[in-house]
């Protein structure tokens, strides 16, 4: 594999969940390893399984891997981080603030920065400290840290006074409060990630034009901070060898083709490699030797036919959801796993009922255009431009609260404002202005904020403290955004996974956040399905086969309903195709 030629001494790969970071991770160890090289592979993943793809149990201490010479493991544990984390600058504070700053402290580092900040803080040592990793020629990351983790720590140390002098209502600085003292260590660490002749990171992929695109946007994040050294690796390509009797295999290999044909520019210019679709789990170190081999391995088992699956589909949800005749439907989950087209299909088959709908996005417009493919009596589709969001919420809080402070108050303002946080919290205020028509009619949002930004929302006060501390005397009725997206009769969140066990585990770490939140997940659905599309190709029936489990840990200990939509042979493009995804399967 090219990616492994000549390899610097950090090896960073990162991508969106379920794409197969943590196996090619592991595989890639175990390359250097036979190759004579000493080896630490480090996982930061919250749902870390490099454990159980070698039968061991790792933790966060550096662990030998008996079966593998010269290969040891670390599992940082991000939760565990966090909260050790959280205390240390929490703990002082208790005997000397009101409980009242206290709580507000605990909520400001409740959310998902403060875990990728404090996971940072354990692996920062990895990488600056010789005395820890002196013994390991490579030491590899299985999820590297995020543009929007390194593009925090880059913000000014100043901050921190500024904060403490109640002159700012920071996005996202609560989880960096009292780390001045560390930064010349963080600074030596993102000096460390930038220098190509000691790091390089490979973007893994999947052969879809959604993943592609998410991956270009990470490619460009990290490039604009210094991270240049990148490869790009497309894991899971279907060989064309699959295709011959099943029509679905042939127009999964098509699409995946015309995908990477597509690619986004920004990624055209990186080397690249494709690493052929397996059937097996890749669990075990033989499975691992194999998934690097440019070659195909089929099941390595005679599969009965599988009965057709009992499981409720989309338009069942739709029939509940309609039952109300309006309200807010908000479609949350990672990159990849086909939310806008989702978003869609329940905009259709609202509207297919006479009900009115507003489609509304933070996608591309003409993306969410070409999905639909026309126009649709009911239907109202916009889109919420985050730049323009972002930029318009700078300029109102510059304004504002920059009004009342001096040049360089206002200086540390405008940095705070370029923090990652920032057009997350200007895109939720565009979606609530949205939020406010869904008492009359049906809102269908796609690309909604995470669970990370309503979480920062309501801690920092914002507009909903604001106002309840307004009418706290008023016998007056009033409504907030937060409050709507709280209340289960206003508001149905839907999350979207894959029948593959990384994404199911991401999107119920998201469920735990909205609930941090005060928001219950009212369905979860499960796209993309093989084992709903009953295929024909003996590689394609094993991976069908497996996702049998995460189906059923979806519907038994997840979701409280569920909603299984098949693969579909043809690009569901176009509204008969989108009602397609809806309808159950024969």
């Amino acid at each position: 594999m090219q990616f492994l030629h000549a390899a610097p001494r950090f090896l960073f790969f990162t991508g969106k969940g379920g794409v197969g970071k943590t196996s090619i991770a592991c595989a890639s160890a175990l390359t250097l390893a036979a190759s004579g090289k000493r080896v630490l592979l480090v996982s930061t993943d919250p749902a870390s399984n490099v454990g159980q793809v070698f039968g061991i149990r790792i933790g966060n201490q550096i662990t030998p891997v008996p079966a593998v010479p010269r290969l040891s493991a670390l599992e940082i544990d991000p939760p565990g981080a966090a909260q050790a984390y959280r205390e240390r600058i929490i703990g002082p504070a208790r005997s000397v603030l009101a409980d009242e700053v206290v709580r507000s402290m605990e909520e400001q580092l409740s959310g998902a920065c403060t875990t990728e900040i404090a996971a940072f803080d354990e692996f920062t040592a990895l990488l600056v400290d010789s005395e820890l990793t002196r013994d390991y020629d490579h030491i590899l990351f299985d999820t590297a840290p995020t543009g929007h983790t390194i593009r925090l720590l880059q913000l000014p140390g100043a901050w921190n006074d500024f904060l403490q002098a109640g002159q700012g209502d920071a996005s996202c600085l609560g989880p960096l409060a009292g780390l001045d003292k560390q930064r010349e260590q963080y600074a030596a660490a993102v000096a460390a990630l930038a220098d190509p002749q000691r790091t390089r990171l490979i973007l893994v992929a999947r052969a879809q034009a959604a993943t592609l695109r998410e991956v270009a946007r990470t490619h460009e994040e990290l490039a604009a901070i210094g991270l240049g050294q990148q490869h790009l690796v497309i894991n899971g390509v279907l060989p064309a060898t699959e295709t011959a009797d099943d029509p679905l295999a042939a127009a999964v290999q098509r699409r995946e083709q015309a995908a990477i044909a597509a690619m986004p520019e920004a990624l055209r210019d990186l080397p690249c490699e494709q690493i052929p679709l397996k059937a097996f789990d890749l669990v075990g170190l033989d499975a691992l030797r194999q998934l690097l081999d440019n070659t195909t391995l089929g099941t390595s088992q005679t599969l009965p036919a599988e009965p057709a699956l009992q499981a409720p589909s989309l338009a069942e949800l739709v029939d509940e959801i309609a039952a109300n005749g309006h309200g807010l439907v908000m479609l949350m989950g990672k990159g990849g796993v086909g939310k806008t087209t989702l978003a869609a299909a329940v905009a259709v088959e609202l509207a297919n009922r006479g009900l009115p709908v507003h489609l509304t996005t933070t996608d591309p417009a003409a993306h969410l255009s070409e999905t639909l493919n026309g126009s649709l009596e009911n239907l109202r589709v916009s889109r919420i431009d985050p730049h323009a969001a972002t930029e318009a919420y700078r300029a109102q809080v510059m304004a504002s609260k920059g009004a009342k402070l001096d040049d360089a108050g206002r200086a540390l303002l405008a940095e705070d404002l370029r923090s990652p946080c920032t057009e997350e919290i200007a895109v939720f205020q565009a979606f609530s202005r949205a939020i406010r028509e869904a008492g009359r009619q049906f809102v269908v949002m796609d690309t909604a904020p995470t669970g990370h930004t309503l979480l920062l929302l309501d801690a920092t006060g914002a507009y909903h403290r604001e106002i309840a501390r307004q009418m706290s005397d008023s016998h007056l009725r009033f409504s907030t955004p937060m409050m709507q997206l709280q209340d289960p009769q206003q508001t149905k969140v839907l999350l979207v996974t894959l029948a593959e066990t990384t994404p199911v585990l991401e999107a119920a770490g998201l469920q735990n956040d909205l609930r941090r939140a005060g928001i219950e997940p009212w369905a979860w659905v499960i796209n993309n399905s093989l084992a709903a599309a009953r295929p024909r190709s003996a590689l394609l029936r094993q991976r069908a086969h497996n996702e049998l489990k995460e189906i059923h840990a979806v519907a038994t200990q997840h979701a409280r309903r569920y909603a299984l939509v098949p693969l579909l042979a043809e690009e569901p493009v176009g509204v008969e195709r989108l009602r397609a995804l809806s309808q159950p399967q024969d």
